[in-house]
């Protein structure tokens, strides 16, 4: 038998064991119905409820390429392999193996691409991600953070957190953190309920917080704005007039202490916000690793924080994380320093000293109230 006729045949007969993996496969998958799962079970594999899976699928209908053959996957199979996948953050091909959506790998990859390209879209953030720009909008976010933490004048909570990607094919050395791994810095603000109101993943690891801040457009906006108000940062941001970060090492039972505990107190909710996001989506993990490329990565952080949103605003429940998980993550996550010493003679930071001055003093005279 010559050679060209063996090839031929090998050939052949793995066309036919594909062609036979791929028909058992879209079986399986017509036999399943991730739908007819318990309620409990359904938002444990995909995060959102069967009600806000359907809302999800109907509103990115019309950006997803519609099936046109019998042996295309539903838009319902594309939105729940892509939630499953963000969920878990597992490797591609287990949530191919999940039995409601058994596909091949290389398909995995593809519908995971396409519903992130389809939820990550201007509208969809603009929906979704809403910093208060109206003064209406503003004073219900103030309202809110007084009623629950009794500090007044808040807009929001900011913090950056690593996410961990493979490393990049260019500009290596912006994603390389100080701990050693790629990653994205992503820059998350959020309100008193832990809604994130505003989400910036295109800085690598490498970037500080604070740069990153002071390139961001929110920036120029608060500096702008003729309001009492300001953000709650860590003392990895520059003190201003409208971003109030704590005393370090202020003294026991002085004004300054209780402005820092109240203070700290407050900003925690960026953490747990941050915390619940990764609890809900757990490919942001950083012992979990994007294999994307920055762009894309960013693009399913942006996507997952959109989802977040959508789950927190329904009260959706979680499942939280190990303890395992939560050390891994506070192990890889980088610390915050104190740059106030780097910009005494900013004209910004006199005004943040002032304004911080005041509110001191409002804190501690209302401390009985």
């Amino acid at each position: 038998m010559s050679d060209e006729l063996i090839i031929f045949e090998f050939l052949e007969y793995d066309n036919e064991i594909n062609t036979e993996r791929k028909q058992r496969r879209r079986f399986i998958r017509e036999q399943s119905d991730p739908f007819s799962l318990e309620d409990t079970e359904f938002i444990r594999r995909y995060r959102l409820s069967k009600e806000l899976v359907i809302n999800l699928c109907a509103e990115l209908q019309p950006m997803i390429k519609k099936p046109t053959k019998s042996t295309d996957l539903s838009i319902e199979t594309k939105v729940l392999t892509a939630l499953s996948f963000y969920a878990t953050g597992s490797y591609q091909r287990p949530i191919g193996d999940i039995t409601a959506h058994s596909m091949a790998q290389q398909t995995v990859s593809a519908v995971i691409a396409e519903v992130t390209r389809c939820i990550d879209t201007p509208a969809m953030r603009r929906k979704y991600i809403s910093f208060p720009n109206s003064l209406e909008e503003r004073n219900k976010v103030r309202t809110r953070f007084y009623q629950k933490f009794n500090f007044p004048g808040i807009l929001g909570c900011i913090d950056c957190t690593q996410v961990a990607i493979i490393r990049p094919s260019q500009n290596e050395e912006r994603f390389y953190c100080r701990k050693h791994y790629h990653s994205l810095n992503v820059q998350l603000i959020c309100d008193a309920d832990m809604n994130i109101t505003s989400v910036d993943a295109s800085y690598g690891g490498a970037t500080h917080d604070s740069f990153i801040w002071n390139v961001h457009p929110l920036k120029l906006f608060l500096e702008n704005l003729d309001e009492t108000t300001w953000l709650l940062a860590d003392s990895g941001y520059p003190l201003r007039k409208y971003m109030m970060t704590p005393i370090v090492n202020a003294l026991p039972d002085t004004p300054e202490k209780h402005y820092t505990d109240l203070q700290i107190r407050t900003r925690n909710v960026i953490e747990r916000t941050i915390g619940l996001l990764k609890a809900r989506f757990r490919c942001l993990l950083v012992h979990r690793v994007l294999h994307y490329q920055p762009r894309v990565a960013a693009s399913i952080v942006n996507t997952c924080v959109i989802l977040h949103n959508i789950c927190n605003k329904a009260n959706m429940p979680v499942s939280m994380l190990s303890n395992e998980d939560v050390l891994q993550e506070a192990q890889m996550q980088l610390s915050s320093t104190n740059n106030e010493h780097t910009v005494n003679n900013n004209q910004g930071l006199q005004f943040g000293v002032n304004c911080r001055n005041n509110l001191i003093l409002h804190l501690w005279d209302a401390r009985h109230t």
